[in-house]
């Protein structure tokens, strides 16, 4: 295999290399290495962006959880730091293109899971994915690899890279969503990162606030279908079950519970509903009340019948200095 050294100042150096499959390896240096005096006197830096147009991906849903499509522009309100603004652009999002990323948990704690894992997945791509769409499949155990050549609408290939992930030992779950995360950041559109994990993290370089941070910015809808082999709590990564419930919550995705394949598989349905039923939401920022390089988001619906029951998701905000990463 030949290994190509990368730098990477926040994630604590990863290493990226080309698998035989073809797919794309991230795995981590040893951990001594350690930064020369010259590295470590160097300041961190952040890229600053001059923030204009701030897109809210919005999902509404009942008492039920069913999605609720129909509503307009003026069945939503919209605010910044607590101050309302306008909504400059209003689409209801069921024909737009979708980038998906697929990240499949391979560490040996799933390895029962993993046929069944892959069989829902492949279903889901399926029903989702149409010819203006494009996903992409990762696996990560100890490494994080991408097992498709980057993000595609052809739904052979999507199969047959499911088909050649493989179980490792230990699990980089944040490792993924950060990497994946910054994956998503240079596509266009709507995001969506879907997680099928245990929850566990046992080797990760980044920590969960680095991996939440770059799912915010790339604004990426994570998805988690935190699978649990067995109902009691004996081996369950509560810690981590937490964690992903936060992730998803805090970009505007929903996080699910999987025992079976049954559960798998309406999991899957239950988001392919959602991104054929959401909405945008896009507004010039009218006015700055903090220095807070986070400007957070809300947003209610109104005037509609039993509008009071509704749920309203999206992201709860976004960065104004984007990360230098």
């Amino acid at each position: 295999m030949r290994k190509l050294a990368t730098c990477h100042p926040v994630a604590c150096l990863f290493l990226l290399a080309c698998c035989s499959s073809g797919g794309v390896l991230w795995a981590q240096q040893p951990a001594s290495q350690t930064p020369s005096p010259r590295d470590q006197a160097r300041p961190e830096t952040t890229l600053k962006v001059d923030v204009n147009l701030v897109n809210v991906y919005v999902t509404v849903t009942d008492a039920h959880g069913s999605p609720i499509g129909g509503l307009t522009k003026e069945n939503f309100v919209l605010n910044e730091d607590g101050h309302e603004q306008k909504i400059a652009v209003f689409d209801r999002e069921s024909a737009l293109p979708l980038s998906i990323a697929l990240a499949v948990d391979t560490s040996l704690s799933t390895r029962h899971d993993l046929p069944l894992e892959i069989a829902s997945a492949k279903r889901f791509a399926h029903d989702i994915v149409r010819p203006i769409d494009a996903l992409s499949v990762y696996g990560f155990c100890e490494v994080v690899r991408e097992a498709t050549h980057g993000f595609t609408p052809d739904l052979k290939q999507i199969d047959e890279s499911l088909d050649h992930i493989r179980v490792g030992a230990a699990t980089a779950l944040y490792d993924a969503i950060y990497l994946v995360s910054r994956a998503l950041d240079k596509r266009k559109g709507r995001k969506v990162l879907v997680l099928i994990t245990d929850g566990g993290d046992t080797i990760s370089k980044v920590d969960y606030k680095q991996a939440v941070r770059a799912a915010q910015e790339a604004e990426a809808m994570v998805y988690s279908i935190i699978v649990v082999p067995i109902e009691s709590s004996a081996g369950r990564e509560t810690g981590g079950e937490h964690a992903l419930v936060q992730l998803s919550e805090d970009t505007g995705g929903k996080y699910y519970y999987a025992t079976s394949m049954a559960q798998l598989d309406d999991a899957f349905h239950k988001i392919s509903d959602e991104l054929r039923t959401q909405y945008l939401l896009a507004y010039y920022p009218l006015q700055r009340t903090s220095f807070s390089q986070f400007r957070r988001i809300e947003v209610k619906v109104v005037g509609a019948p039993e509008s009071e029951a509704y749920r309203v998701r999206h992201r709860a905000g976004y960065y104004t200095v984007k990360s230098d990463f």
